[in-house]
């Protein structure tokens, strides 16, 4: 049954004192389920109520974390099967694969630095996987000081026990992810878990029966974060790593099952084994990748990163992750671009964030100089908001004057988009400024407006 406000303040102290910094406790209880305020904001609640309201409002999913301080990451936390039923709260950490028999801190430096901006959102990656490719001990316990300083977290991945230990030894102060207990080394794996504290990788290929019993060994031993790594086979079996991924995340949020409530792992680096071709082998990685945040992945591995390999999944990441019941938009207002002065043409466009921040990139971009009036559409774009009447002349009348755009230009003549030609006589009736309409894709504007000139 689906949990509700009254559910949780059922076991709030109903004082309504306030100092949780709400008007009353069943607002307290509100901020809770959508998750604006903690457990920890309530001063009165302790004891056995609180035991039950932590229990009660545990995710489906367990949230785990590694790193630490500024290096951070939190995977895991969903509640629901389905964007559309609340949101997903912590996207998918992205690590990159590097071996300690390569020499990676020119590799390591170069991801530091990356960093994309998409719709005002800077798209970066999340940690370094170090792979015990040498299967020695001390090699691996090496490469793994060189990324002590490094300012994402690690995951450690070997099979080999004494090899894990060596690099532990090293930074297991830094709590790393431990990659991966297996059938075989499970014993030993845990004791490292639980004497470093560190998430531990339960790696079962392809069989959730055995991972089921593994996990819950795991449980028993005493460990307590654990991610799961069901196997990522790619080429024609994907679909078995498809249905797995989706068989887990099923029986912890439906079934309830304490065997598979954890996050789940996907390796999509290991799609470039099925190519020679450089570029086939980001292909096919990216989307493997893509298919795997789709099916619930909370932590990936990748090998490739070049920006065209990793932009489509670092974009659907951010699609993903966003909240579905409230749109994504910018503030409205008035915007300048380069030098302008009262001879500047006037562009209008919506508040939708990724219409306003692909407009914005094109006209820094072609050097224009021109005022730009941002229209609140409710985060929609102009189309949409033309179809559904918030892009209307009255709208545009009232941004106009709330503005004061008149005051800092002298014409009367306004460049509205394209896609929004079919309310052109509307604005001009409601505002009294000519309407010109510009073009329908925004990357023209900078040509646009150095050759349309001003009436």
């Amino acid at each position: 049954m689906e949990l509700t406000a009254m559910d949780i303040y059922k076991l709030l102290p109903k004082t309504n004192c306030g100092r949780c910094g709400e008007s009353s406790c069943m607002a307290f209880a509100t901020k809770l389920l959508e998750k604006k305020k903690k457990i920890e904001d309530c001063p009165l609640l302790s004891g056995a109520e609180k035991e039950k309201l932590e229990e009660l409002l545990a995710p489906a999913v367990k949230e785990i974390t590694f790193g630490k301080g500024k290096k951070k990451v939190t995977i895991g936390g969903d509640e629901v099967l389905y964007r559309y039923q609340l949101t997903f709260y912590n996207p998918t950490a992205l690590a990159i694969d590097v071996t300690d028999e390569e020499n990676f801190m020119e590799k390591v430096k170069r991801l530091e630095k990356f960093e994309i901006e998409r719709t005002g959102e800077k798209l970066t990656l999340d940690a370094i996987a170090l792979r015990n490719k040498s299967n020695d001990p001390e090699k691996f316990a090496k490469a793994a000081e060189k990324l002590k300083n490094s300012k994402y977290p690690l995951i450690l991945c070997s099979f080999n026990s004494k090899s894990m230990e060596a690099a532990l030894k090293v930074v297991g102060d830094e709590r790393p992810i431990i990659y991966a207990a297996t059938e075989e080394n499970i014993d030993e794996m845990a004791e490292l878990a639980k004497k470093y504290d560190c998430p531990l990788v339960l790696f079962v290929q392809s069989d959730l029966e055995k991972m089921k019993e593994l996990s819950r060994k795991l449980r028993n031993l005493g460990v307590e974060d654990i991610i799961l790594d069901p196997g990522t086979l790619v080429g024609e079996a994907i679909g078995d790593t498809l249905d797995n991924f989706t068989m887990i995340r099923r029986l912890a949020i439906e079934e309830k099952d304490d065997d598979f409530r954890f996050p789940i792992m996907g390796v999509p680096a290991l799609a470039r084994m099925y190519s020679a071709d450089e570029i086939e082998k980001g292909i096919r990685e990216a989307m493997v990748a893509a298919a795997l945040i789709n099916r619930y992945a909370d932590i990936l591995i990748l090998r490739g990163t070049e920006v065209w390999e990793l932009l489509p999944v670092l974009t659907l990441r951010q699609s993903i992750y966003t909240d579905p019941r409230k749109p994504q938009a910018v503030d409205p207002g008035l915007y300048e671009f380069g030098k302008v002065d009262e001879n500047s043409p006037v562009i209008i466009t919506t508040n939708f964030s990724l219409t306003y921040y692909t407009v914005e990139g094109d006209l820094k971009s072609g050097k224009a100089n021109c005022y730009l009036l941002v229209l609140d559409t409710g985060g929609k774009a102009v189309d949409v908001s033309v179809a559904g009447g918030q892009f209307n002349g009255k709208a545009v009348a009232d941004l106009i004057k709330e503005t004061g755009i008149e005051e800092k230009v002298k014409h009367r003549t306004l460049i509205i988009p394209g896609l929004a030609a079919s309310v052109s006589g509307e604005i001009e009736d409601e505002t009294g400024w000519k309407v010109v309409v510009g073009p329908r894709d925004s990357s023209e504007l900078p040509d646009f407006l150095e050759k349309k000139a001003i009436a």
